[in-house]
């Protein structure tokens, strides 16, 4: 398990100003941090309300925040404004003035009532890349219908398409366990505010960047309309089995579950092996994929029925490292996980309060010379207040002058 280092990332020397709250915001800006660039939080004076979400470990007496915050937050500074004030949006100007990219997820038309629209911003830094993530996007980009409605990562995911092909059967769609509606149009963001920042250091011009969520979710759905557009067919919730292959999916172990994947001819043949049916692999009805497939309820009872004569761990020992294959993990079971520590996927960080460390994820990215990931705890609310103010130019005093009239913390 990692520990904070004190590297420098692929996107050291990016700014970024920060503005976002709740789940999808932050989890871009989080991935940009983890990769080296200065991510400034811009709170209100009360904070990011997901500071006060928790979890709270049972011996921390501070709650400057929990561990929602904790895991998203890392790598971040925060200041915290009022920027309904005049004097909090000339702060806010300034920070804007030499920043590469700014970030939001506000309902559409909050910018705009502050005066800090894109348009309005983009005249004091003419080569600012200003990233939105809303539920359904920005009228800049697309009119829709839904534009003034609030979402959720559970409105996504029931508009996008991800509940409609999960659940148990066809009349039973489920919400996806993680909060993907957030975290998927996240990646979209980053990925297309990194894109803007590279095209805006040869054209010298910034831009508006827009991703809904509603947006992110369709997009990763992908397969729902190729299906539907070359087989005629309405795609729906399937419980653990796939479409188009065979076996595919999640299988009982007499101590849990196991997830098998035999979408090759030569997987099968494996498997039947294994199993101790060898003709399975050439019997002419599950012979191939297609075949299978067509068999899909018939193939799964006769893989389960062997499968869950066996526990977990024996199952690994025999098709592990033969067929894609994998046991059904808890969050102990991944702690344990070898994998795990060999590839730094979890950091321990230290915690306001804690006398001990935490751990929350890692970035799954690794790069040879400039690797990425945890470096320092998430902020207390406007820990970083005074440094930054200081860096856009303000003295000690000014400072002092802002807090004595509530507008900075």
């Amino acid at each position: 398990m990692s520990s904070q280092g004190s590297g420098f990332g692929a996107l050291d020397g990016l700014k970024v100003i920060d503005l976002t709250q709740m789940l999808a915001g932050p989890f871009c800006s989080m991935l940009l941090a983890d990769q080296g660039a200065e991510v400034i939080k811009v709170e209100p004076l009360d904070g990011d309300m997901t500071r006060f979400s928790g979890p709270f470990h049972a011996d921390d007496q501070e709650q400057h925040f929990g561990g929602y915050f904790q895991s998203i937050n890392r790598n971040k500074k925060s200041i915290a404004i009022d920027l309904k004030s005049a004097e909090g949006k000339e702060i806010f100007r300034r920070l804007v003035k030499d920043a590469d990219i700014l970030l939001e997820n506000f309902r559409l038309g909050t910018m705009d009532r502050l005066d800090l629209s894109y348009e309005a911003l983009a005249e004091i830094n003419p080569r600012l890349v200003y990233g939105a993530i809303r539920g359904f996007g920005d009228s800049r980009t697309g009119e829709s219908p839904y534009a003034d409605w609030p979402a959720f990562d559970v409105v996504a995911q029931a508009m996008g398409g991800i509940m409609g092909i999960t659940g148990p059967t066809a009349d039973h769609p489920m919400k996806v366990g993680p909060g993907v509606g957030d975290t998927v149009p996240a990646m979209f963001m980053a990925f297309a505010l990194v894109s803007a920042v590279r095209e805006a250091e040869r054209s010298g011009q910034g831009q508006f960047v827009d991703v809904g969520m509603y947006d992110g979710i369709l997009a990763l759905c992908e397969r729902i309309f190729h299906q539907s557009s070359y087989s005629g067919t309405v795609p729906v919730p399937e419980g653990n089995a796939h479409p188009l292959l065979c076996p595919f999916g999640m299988f009982p172990a007499k101590d849990g579950w196991v997830s098998i994947a035999c979408p090759r001819d030569k997987f099968w043949e494996i498997l039947s092996e294994v199993s101790g049916h060898p003709e399975w692999a050439h019997d002419p009805r599950y012979e191939t994929n297609v075949e299978r497939t067509a068999r899909n309820e018939e193939v799964i009872a006769m893989v389960s029925a062997w499968s869950k004569r066996h526990t977990k761990r024996k199952l690994s020992e025999l098709l592990g490292g033969k067929i894609p294959f994998g046991p059904v993990q808890t969050v102990t079971d991944i702690l344990d996980d070898p994998h795990v520590e060999a590839r730094h996927l979890l950091a321990e960080v230290e915690h306001p309060g804690l006398a001990h460390k935490v751990v929350i994820a890692n970035t799954p990215i690794h790069m040879s010379r400039t690797q990425g990931g945890v470096r320092r705890r998430a902020p207390k609310l406007g820990e970083d207040t005074d440094a930054i103010l200081r860096d856009a130019g303000y003295s000690g005093e000014e400072i002092e002058e802002l807090r004595g009239a509530a507008r900075i913390s």
